[in-house]
């Protein structure tokens, strides 16, 4: 199985706002960026879209080791909360689970794929981290103009 690296990052400005999400990736000695955005977001569905549009350039299943600052998606994932969401028709604690439509794109990635997260403190000088922020302020300014 081919193992991936992708790293990435989300951004928004007043939560709601303009936002945009950065990713790396990183196979068989090359490395592709990707960024994008959206004029009204918020940090969560900017870090989540980040996840998915990475995992969907993907042509067939990998090994995946990805890296994230977002504990919202580590511990969405890596502590099963995303699954009993899904168990329990996308509701938690009477409410709609926020962001439904990213966790229902990103399930059968995660399905294809074999993906172990990783999470790193933001903005403490990762290297990988720090691009995919830069990518991400990059496209966030240009929805905020």
């Amino acid at each position: 199985m081919t193992e991936v690296e992708i790293f990435t990052d989300g951004a928004c400005s007043g939560n709601p706002g303009p936002g945009g999400w950065g990713a790396i990736l990183r196979a068989g000695g090359h490395t592709k960026e990707i960024s994008g955005g959206e004029r009204d977001t918020t940090n969560n569905r900017m870090e989540l879209t980040a996840v998915i549009k990475a995992l969907s350039l993907l042509k067939f299943p990998c090994a995946v080791t990805l890296t994230t600052d977002s504990k919202y998606v580590c511990d969405s994932v890596m502590k099963g909360w995303v699954y009993s969401w899904q168990s329990k028709g996308w509701i938690r604690s009477g409410k709609p689970v926020p962001n439904t439509d990213l966790w229902q794109a990103l399930l059968p990635l995660l399905k294809t794929h074999d993906v172990k997260f990783v999470w790193v403190k933001g903005h403490a000088g990762h290297p990988e981290n720090e691009r995919c922020d830069e990518l991400a302020v990059i496209e966030r300014d240009r929805y905020s103009a």
